[in-house]
């Protein structure tokens, strides 16, 4: 395992092993990750995703957007469980992964709601107060700060993993000014950054 590289919980290890085992179950009907990728989930998707909690740790309320297998938001809400009043949005339109996304919070007792929707049906108003905003392996940067925009601007925070390129995909954004926006290495891959981003 490779979570040495984030901190968290031996129950909150438990319930990842859990999720990872169900998404070992159902990956071969439901497409949810490359099969080459599976042998390093707990680097690679699982560790990943745990280490942007630490990036917004006031927060409670959290969106993801397009969240496919679970990655980030899933891993967030089962890092939240003790967390009172903690939630986390899984927004995805992929009837199967929401499926999956279902079982997978109702077998490890994540914070989650998932909602099958695409992310441009969601009334950002309608999900309540949301304190933090992410997205992974979603849409180019420039859409995905579109869509996150209304809940930037009623004051969440918005944490993107981006990968090597985030440097250029931050200088190719035309609204770029708009907002604070941090690059922050991964802890799983310093070459890869993370994006951190508030209202300017």
């Amino acid at each position: 395992m490779a979570l040495r590289l984030v901190s968290v919980s031996r129950e909150t290890e438990a319930r990842l092993a859990i999720f990872v085992e169900l998404l070992d179950r159902w990956r071969g009907k439901t497409n949810l990750i490359a099969d080459s990728t599976f042998p390093t989930v707990w680097t690679r998707h699982i560790a990943d995703s745990a280490q942007l909690i630490a990036l917004a740790p006031d927060a409670r309320r959290w969106v993801d957007m397009g969240s496919g297998a679970g990655f980030p938001g899933l891993v967030i809400a089962i890092q939240l469980v003790d967390v009172p009043g903690a939630i986390v949005h899984c927004i995805e339109s992929d009837g199967r992964k929401c499926a999956f996304l279902r079982e997978a919070a109702r077998a490890t007792g994540a914070a989650a709601q998932i909602h099958a929707l695409r992310v441009e049906a969601i009334a950002p108003e309608s999900l309540g107060p949301v304190d933090a905003v992410t997205a992974r392996a979603f849409a180019p940067l420039p859409m995905t700060l579109k869509l996150a925009r209304p809940w930037i601007e009623r004051g969440a925070i918005a944490v993107f993993p981006r990968g090597e390129s985030a440097r250029g995909q931050i200088d190719a954004l035309p609204d770029a000014r708009a907002y604070a926006i941090e690059s922050l290495p991964s802890v799983v891959n310093p070459k890869a950054a993370i994006l951190r981003i508030r209202q300017g």
